[in-house]
């Protein structure tokens, strides 16, 4: 009788368990997350932040950027390739030839995925008229 009660209990935990265990492994959100910091610093490799802003896009924009529903939009028109960002660049503007490099970068999740990216202009001149008012780094 007491190996009987022993494997009823035996049972029981497990299957407590295995409950236990599915329950966390069901996601919290139906959305996968996209969550970045967005900065811009002085210099190149070892770069000081002068200013940064925090972005999360899903399953609303929010964070510390000034307008995160147009830096959301401006991130996923990349589709993934952040290098897309720097496709719009202004002709019409004439930047000095002076070299004082400025480095911006995004960290963080997007849509699910770990990303890193970093692109360093010749100046903040540069920097302007490439990214030729962004919103993902108006901030």
């Amino acid at each position: 009788m007491r190996h009987r009660i022993a494997a009823v209990s035996a049972a029981a935990l497990l299957a407590l368990a295995g409950a236990t265990g599915l329950a966390q492994a069901q996601p919290t959100s139906l959305y996968a997350p996209s969550a970045v910091v967005l900065a811009v610093a002085q210099g190149e490799d070892e770069a000081t932040v002068v200013r940064a802003s925090t972005l999360s896009c899903a399953p609303t924009a929010q964070g510390t950027h000034p307008d995160p529903d147009a830096a959301c939009a401006a991130l996923a028109a990349t589709a993934g390739t952040l290098d897309a960002l720097l496709a719009a660049p202004d002709p019409n503007r004439a930047c000095p030839m002076h070299y004082d490099p400025v480095t911006v970068t995004v960290d963080g999740v997007w849509q699910g995925s770990r990303i890193s990216w970093k692109h360093t202009f010749s100046n903040a001149c540069a920097m302007s008229a490439t990214l030729n008012g962004n919103a993902a780094f108006a901030f």
